[in-house]
């Protein structure tokens, strides 16, 4: 039985995560994982608070997948 993440309707599943998502991707799909909108997430970013590690990769935020599978396995 699949689980929908923080119970959004368009929010991956955590094994649709575990299965599917690559080693790291933008804010706004992590955002989906954790029920948040776009525009918040970055919030979250620009204040260091996002709740998975983000690394910065030239001019663009990257967020590391195994981050947001350890926050929401927790």
């Amino acid at each position: 039985m699949e689980t929908r993440i923080q119970g959004a309707s368009s929010a991956p599943t955590l094994a649709e995560i575990k299965e599917n998502w690559p080693a790291s991707v933008d804010v706004a799909k992590a955002a989906t994982a954790f029920g948040i909108s776009r525009s918040h997430a970055y919030e979250l970013v620009a204040r260091g608070e996002f709740p998975a590690r983000v690394i910065k990769v030239g001019g663009r935020y990257r967020v590391i997948t195994a981050s947001v599978i350890g926050v929401l396995s927790a």
